[in-house]
């Protein structure tokens, strides 16, 4: 969560630039002479297409946000299937319901992400859409996922709305499916306070999520705002300029984010490497060091271990302490039992792990403590 831990003048710069040179307007959109046609967000969504490679990104008010108007894009309705994971955040599921869709969910594989196996298996005539999910910093296995989707012609959201700036095979996650989402709440690698982004290639995808995220708005140079053209009903997803200026300022921090999270990583993982399972990160790609994710099934080590990280001030992210949250099996409320019992599997495996957050204003000797003290409970 390094994101809100840097946020500082540069912010604070940024949003008074709205009332100082944009007198005030904090819409992104409209009031053109009055904000002397600087617009925040779409500099913000320019800098981000130029950081991550992409063509078109369109941002909204949520990660949510953008994983809903991403399967509106994708052509999900009522009654279709979608598939994701059972490590994940409910927002995903969440969005799945609210379009009438069901969610169908996998196991996870050693990446603790979406298993390709199970992801096969789980196909059908019903399944509309894919959604793997990028969760804590480390990707998917999107080689496979990508070629067993190809092969069934069914679209991929990528939900990387967890970890942004890790890159698949040299390519930033969040551009390796048919669209990408990302958050940028006050918990991400990049924060807005609240807000999200969808990223995309195709032009058809995103001229729809970009009229969709505003009441179906197409922006029509030959005509005012109020006198619009539209072909699609929409609905109000918009990001705020106050939003668009934190985020610039933010983007600018990311690499050294990702290059201070990657030392503190790197310490916690050659002191445990050789006494702890540690999540599989797959062969050539680069996490961007959210988390150090490791295996411990004794209870009695558990509780030392995580014991000591409160000591520290550090304690666990997501796993065990959000753990609700973040996995399936306690979702009784979203989804049907049949599925809730298909997961055990990795439930238990999810449960016997261990989530060290990276925190980069977290000095890097108490992350050699840190991993020196479990290092030594494994001897």
């Amino acid at each position: 969560m390094p994101g809100n831990e840097i946020v500082g003048k540069e912010e604070l710069n940024e949003l008074k630039k709205i009332f100082t040179k944009s007198n005030g307007v904090l819409f992104a959109h409209a009031f053109d002479k009055r904000r002397k046609n600087i617009f925040r967000i779409r500099s913000f969504e320019k800098e981000l297409s130029k950081f991550f490679k992409i063509k078109y990104v369109q941002c909204v008010s949520s990660g949510t946000a953008a994983i809903k108007v991403g399967l509106k894009a994708l052509g999900v309705k009522y009654g279709d299937e979608v598939i994701t994971q059972s490590f994940n955040f409910i927002a995903t599921i969440e969005a799945i319901l609210d379009l009438g869709a069901k969610p169908i969910i996998t196991k996870i594989d050693d990446s603790l992400n979406m298993c390709p196996d199970d992801l096969k298996k789980k196909i059908n005539s019903k399944t509309k859409a894919v959604i793997p999910v990028h969760m804590l910093g480390f990707s998917a296995d999107m080689s496979k996922i990508s070629k067993i989707c190809r092969e069934k012609n069914i679209p991929i959201l990528e939900d990387n709305c967890e970890s942004v700036g890790a890159k698949f095979n040299k390519k930033y996650l969040g551009t390796l499916g048919d669209i990408g989402v990302f958050s940028f709440d006050f918990g991400k690698n990049i924060t807005t306070g609240e807000g999200g982004a969808l990223l995309t290639k195709n032009k058809k995808l995103f001229k729809f999520c970009k009229e969709y995220h505003d009441h179906g708005h197409e922006l029509n140079p030959k005509y005012p705002r109020g006198m619009d053209t539209v072909k699609i009903f929409g609905f109000n997803y918009r990001m705020t300029e106050m939003q668009g200026a934190v985020g610039l300022a933010q983007i600018k921090k990311l690499k050294k984010i990702l290059r201070e999270n990657k030392i503190r990583y790197e310490i916690l993982y050659k002191n445990l490497k050789d006494n702890y399972k540690i999540r599989t990160l797959f062969k050539g790609t680069t996490p961007s060091y959210d988390t150090m994710m490791f295996e411990v099934k004794n209870n009695k080590l558990r509780s030392k271990i995580i014991s000591f990280l409160k000591k520290k001030k550090i304690g666990t992210k997501n796993v065990p302490d959000a753990i609700k949250w973040h996995f399936a099996h306690y979702w009784k409320h979203a989804i049907n039992m049949e599925q809730i019992k298909s997961i055990q599997s990795s439930r238990k495996k999810i449960e016997s792990y261990i989530a060290i957050p990276i925190l980069i204003k977290q000095k890097v000797s108490t992350y050699k403590e840190i991993g020196s003290y479990i290092k030594k409970l494994a001897d």
